[in-house]
């Protein structure tokens, strides 16, 4: 498999311990690469880029998800 690169958009922007938890439940899948966090507070928004293979990328935004709700 090849490399994925994953580019979720968050609605918070504010917070960053928010943030961080968001980061961190997604940084904890094995293989996942954090690249960049973009914080936007005027806007209320973040992006947090990662890469990995397909499988865990897959496993990383859904474990981003489930920590933003």
């Amino acid at each position: 498999m090849g490399l994925v690169e994953c580019v979720p958009n968050f609605s918070e922007g504010q917070n960053d311990e928010v943030i961080s938890q968001i980061t961190n439940a997604m940084g904890s899948v094995k293989g996942i690469k954090i690249l960049d966090i973009e914080k936007d507070p005027n806007h209320n928004r973040c992006v947090i880029s990662f890469v990995g293979s397909e499988d865990v990328v897959v496993e990383a935004a859904f474990k981003g998800i489930k920590k933003s709700i």
